[in-house]
């Protein structure tokens, strides 16, 4: 049997490739094909835009995908939220599509648009959120370059940020968030509720999340009289405990812990000064929890 997988072409490709590659699934794609190839037999992939992955997930075309929850709602599909994934472009975070006018615009609300023109991708989104607020405004698709519209060809947008400094960088300023959104992994209802694709899923599921965890994290490793422990021990964060584990000499012990990579300049010199040893530290790819 062979799992059918979209993998999102366009900003998220390269943050997904990425992601399955620490996950340990090796995806290659081929210039000007949109079938990649996986080093895993028992499953197939194709490039789908984020845009339009989960009315094909829905279909059937595909078995599951990873998508934003945005367009699975943009494209009001129905399809299995199996996990969200939190990453993203840049980012290992959320993303927001907000509502955003001109600096010297006079908006300072949504009511403020009332019989205006708002350019956006997420057409329907927009158009439910100023409907929730009693707010009547023309919404009108946009092809990209969004930030650049205003206030020329529409009064404001709604646009996709993680941190707004493209939207700064076009003198634009948020007014609200439309939408909070993140990477889901979705799948078919028929596909979810077959044993083998589901279990097929729910194993590169945990893998994702597992090289979600990983990330910005390193491993450390060391040793110390036991004597000196108590001072190791206070200096160590961890994602649980320090895993301490006995020495050929009864002395000493290994202490084997998780980290945050941005901590590790800080910490190993305190742990020097705490008398640890043999101080190594390791990259990680996953961490299963």
């Amino acid at each position: 049997m062979k799992l059918k997988l979209g993998i999102p072409k366009g900003s998220l490709q390269e943050a997904s490739l990425g992601l399955f590659r620490r996950a340990g699934y090796e995806i290659t794609v081929h210039p000007r094909s949109y079938f990649p190839a996986s080093d895993d037999e028992e499953m197939e992939c194709m490039l789908i835009r984020a845009q339009e992955m989960a009315r094909y997930v829905e279909d059937g075309i595909l078995d599951c995908g990873l998508t934003g929850r945005d367009w699975v709602l943009e494209n009001q599909a129905e399809v299995a939220a199996v996990a969200d994934l939190i990453y993203a472009k840049q980012t290992l975070g959320r993303v927001r599509w907000v509502l955003a006018v001109p600096e010297r615009s006079p908006f300072q609300n949504v009511k403020d648009l009332e019989g205006k023109i708002i350019a956006t991708e997420l057409v329907k989104v927009t158009e439910r959120y100023l409907g929730e607020r009693g707010v009547k405004a023309k919404v009108e698709f946009s092809w990209g370059a969004t930030e650049v519209k205003p206030p020329v060809l529409a009064d404001a947008i709604v646009e996709v940020t993680e941190t707004g400094s493209s939207l700064r960088a076009n003198g634009l300023r948020i007014l609200e968030t439309v939408l909070e959104s993140n990477t889901q992994f979705i799948a078919n209802h028929a596909a979810w509720r077959d044993a083998w694709k589901r279990s097929k899923m729910e194993t590169i599921v945990m893998l994702l999340r597992g090289a979600i965890e990983a990330a910005g994290k390193v491993g450390l490793m060391l040793n110390v009289r036991r004597a000196d422990l108590d001072a190791v021990l206070a200096v160590l964060p961890a994602l649980k405990r320090p895993t301490v584990s006995n020495l050929s000499d009864p002395e000493w012990v290994a202490v084997n812990t998780v980290i945050e990579e941005k901590t590790v300049r800080e910490i190993i010199p305190r742990l020097k000064a705490a008398n640890a040893q043999g101080i190594v530290e390791y990259p990680l790819n996953k961490i299963v929890v």
